[in-house]
């Protein structure tokens, strides 16, 4: 048993070696230390063995570690397997190359949803890929467009974050929010998560009618228009959720 248990351990500051990188800049040992909660003579052992396998890499000049190429094709695997990624990327490729605006994947994950894929249309571009990237469900359409999924009790369970002046952070607030989402079926986002940035989405539901995914239609605020657009691009996005719903073999009526 003291065995298992020190692998376990083993594992779980590997886990946490690898966690400590997410804000996407190299780090030194004792950064990856200090991140991860553990002595910088076992940092640098377990950098040395993730190194090994590919999973961290250090420059040798300035010896400073980042998450290594190994990731990219177990992440590649894992996106490929990912049966809402399968059923979803040409439907949200193709949209965003007839809306010009982005297009964006995303499964839930307790509290947040997880970027599967990401499309830019020509009058939203991006210089970076979301995939892989956390956002929380109340502060953005594709995550609000999951809080139908959550009782009232679990949604007040949220830590409400103001990322921007315009965040929704009191749970009656978001109650009512909810409350909208599932009458009209779909939700908005103005300035809420980054300054400047709007969208519109859908929640993707499971054969079982459960909000488990959602697709969402973003762009610069000024472009996107959503004064105008809403109800337009609302209605594209649930239509668009519920081919990807049927492919994953929900042919119900849409859960409100």
């Amino acid at each position: 048993m003291s065995a298992d248990k020190s692998t376990n351990q083993s594992v779980e500051k590997a886990v946490a070696v690898l966690e400590s990188f997410s804000d996407g800049q190299p780090l030194r040992v004792g950064d990856v230390a200090r991140a991860a909660h553990i002595t910088q003579s076992t940092a640098s052992r377990l950098l040395a063995t993730l190194e090994s396998a590919g999973l961290v890499e250090r420059d040798p000049l300035t010896s400073l570690y980042f998450l290594g190429a190994e990731l990219l094709t177990l992440a590649g695997v894992a996106i490929n397997e990912n049966p809402i990624h399968r059923a979803g990327r040409q439907i949200a490729q193709d949209l965003a190359f007839e809306l010009g605006l982005g297009v964006n994947l995303a499964v839930r994950r307790g509290a947040e949803l997880v970027y599967l894929c990401n499309f830019e249309g020509r009058r939203s571009p991006k210089s970076h890929t979301l995939m892989g990237q956390r956002v929380p469900l109340h502060a953005t359409s594709i995550g609000k467009s999951a809080l139908v999924g959550l009782t009232s009790s679990e949604r007040r369970a949220l830590v409400l974050t103001a990322y921007t002046e315009f965040t929704i952070t009191e749970p009656v607030a978001l109650d009512r929010e909810a409350a909208v989402i599932a009458r009209r079926g779909y939700a908005t986002e103005v300035e809420e998560f980054v300054l400047g940035r709007a969208s519109v989405a859908a929640g993707i539901v499971d054969q079982r009618g459960r909000v488990m995914a959602a697709i969402s239609i973003s762009g610069p605020r000024t472009t996107i228009d959503l004064e105008h657009t809403q109800d337009e691009l609302g209605r594209i996005a649930i239509e668009k959720a519920d081919r990807i719903s049927s492919v994953l073999g929900y042919h119900g009526p849409r859960a409100q």
